[in-house]
């Protein structure tokens, strides 16, 4: 526990009611007792056998020890005797308070299964959503655990009648916009409960347990007449392809652990500076695999993810979006300690092209670096966008013209890599380049460029000539060697196309030396006035 911030004494148990107040502070401690009961031992054992954590250990595992301080605590339903005296309390649903993650401060929304299935209208609304005005107004990270059936039926009985479904003081896109915000998908989450999942910067699910979805398998088998498995529903091989959410989890604790990673790298608010850790990596490093990393057979692929690790710091990689829009990689990662989002393209998955759900996933990523405050790095190996009826029909070009909005508004600091291709429209993405972007790139002696690939444009633009040869497949690879030494990165160089063309075992020093003055800019934005 940081020495700056003691634990606080307000826990179940720390002082012994006395003193003229005692009944009172003994009330206190029945009611907060209650509290902790949650939704009772049957309901609590019920859920430790199939595996699970309940609400409150949770919250334990995800927080630094003894430092939760509760909000609500004793908000619910109270039961009294005939002459007026309280006998027993019924907790909402929703357990709401503070914390801290490596010694800072989030907020909390966690979702209480062993009550009434976590149900949405079970709890009182003002209660959680007093939390995430709170994480608002003062700033600072919210974190969701949601495990939430959603609405239910019941409460017609509570209420005698409906409601328009509306939380007005929600202010729920206002997180997005200040805060970074995080929903975790613990159980089967329905209605509200996915919303509030999906409403984030960043998502995770926990395989097999944890279900994101509209509406679970009662409301389809009515609505439609069909029986669905609440997997096939919502589950994460429905969300691979959805590409909804971003991560997955293998279990509750691995899901906990991946929150405290993804903030370890983000500021507290728009208004602060990420986290700058103490920088343990020699910034000259220089791997030297890396002179072959690019096979000289163009036709041969190789793992990107080896190359991000390599060049930036030790172990310092976090994935996003690891199952979805394959084609793209999304990352944060650091640079002498400072953090920074990473974009590569991956040539096993599509070739690496433009696809609709990798041009989301650029996308979404590029607006959370800019957003708070990290300066990008892009590892360019793009063939262009996906081709073909599929592509067309998915709106691969309106992804695309997406990734460029995205780009254009962009207020990140961003050096890209060019270390293979860069063609046509999807290669014009690897950067910003309007109004005072810098467009800062380098390339390897592997990089490739154009308005399209060799391969296919010799083919296109010489079909005739290499039809009627008495070799097609000889004069069609003259052609290709003839255009492909014309492409030479080194021609570009000699124009100023490019920054300047480098050793791959130069990348990691080049970084290194640039991360120190994106992060200035960074800084200077971030905390002097416009026009201090």
């Amino acid at each position: 526990m940081n020495a700056n911030h003691p634990t606080p004494r307000n826990l179940p148990g720390t002082f012994e009611p006395a003193g003229e107040w005692q009944a009172e502070l003994t009330e206190l401690q029945q009611r907060r007792a209650h509290a902790l009961a949650m939704g009772g031992p049957e309901a609590l054992a019920k859920f430790k056998a199939g595996g699970r954590m309940n609400a409150r250990e949770r919250i334990d595992q995800l927080l630094d020890a003894d430092t939760f301080r509760e909000v609500g605590r004793i908000a619910g339903k109270g039961h009294y005797s005939q002459d007026g005296h309280f006998t027993r309390l019924d907790p909402t649903n929703a357990i709401t308070g503070t914390g801290r993650i490596e010694g800072r401060k989030v907020a909390l929304h966690v979702d209480d299964f062993s009550i009434r299935a976590g149900s949405s209208e079970a709890t009182i609304a003002d209660k959680w959503i007093y939390i995430e005005r709170m994480a608002h107004q003062l700033r600072m990270p919210l974190i969701r655990l949601v495990d939430s059936a959603g609405g239910s039926v019941k409460l017609l009985m509570q209420i005698g009648g409906t409601k328009i479904p509306e939380y007005p003081s929600w202010p729920a896109n206002e997180l997005l916009k200040t805060v970074p915000v995080v929903g975790v998908a613990l159980g089967a989450c329905a209605g509200q409960g996915a919303i509030k999942v999906l409403s984030s910067h960043f998502s995770v699910m926990v395989r097999e347990q944890a279900q994101v979805m509209a509406a679970g398998p009662h409301v389809v088998r009515q609505a439609y007449g069909t029986d669905v498995d609440k997997n096939d529903l919502g589950g994460h091989s429905v969300h691979r392809k959805s590409a909804l959410v971003h991560n997955e989890a293998e279990d509750e604790a691995d899901a906990l652990t991946q929150v405290r990673r993804f903030l370890s790298y983000l500021p507290r608010s728009i208004y602060h500076l990420p986290p700058v850790t103490p920088a343990t990596d020699e910034p000259h490093r220089a791997d030297d695999w890396l002179k072959d990393a690019i096979p000289h057979d163009r036709r041969k692929i190789y793992d990107p993810r080896r190359i991000i690790a390599a060049v930036l710091d030790q172990d310092s990689v976090f994935e996003i979006g690891r199952w979805q829009g394959g084609s793209v990689i999304t990352a944060l990662a650091r640079l002498r300690g400072i953090p920074v989002g990473v974009i590569a393209n991956d040539p096993k998955v599509q070739g690496g092209a433009m696809t609709t759900q990798a041009a989301y996933k650029m996308e979404r990523h590029i607006q959370l670096c800019s957003q708070f405050g990290l300066p990008v790095v892009n590892f360019v190996d793009q063939p262009g966008n996906q081709t073909g009826i599929e592509a067309e029909l998915g709106g691969t070009l309106l992804g695309a013209t997406r990734v460029s909005h995205a780009l254009h508004e962009c207020q990140s600091p961003w050096m890209s890599i060019l270390i293979r291709r860069c063609f046509g429209m999807a290669g014009a993405l690897h950067a910003p380049k309007y109004g005072e972007a810098l467009n800062l790139r380098y390339a390897w002696p592997s990089a490739r460029w154009g308005s399209i690939p060799i391969e296919g444009g010799v083919m296109a633009a010489h079909k005739a000539e290499i039809e009627a040869a008495p070799d097609p497949a000889a004069k069609r690879a003259e052609l290709e060697a003839f255009y492909l030494n014309m492409t030479s990165p080194f021609r570009t160089a000699e124009k100023f196309g490019i920054l300047d063309i480098i050793d791959p075992r130069e990348t990691r020093s080049i970084l290194c030396d640039w991360i120190e003055d994106a992060w200035e800019r960074v800084r200077t934005d971030r905390l002097e006035p416009t026009g201090a």
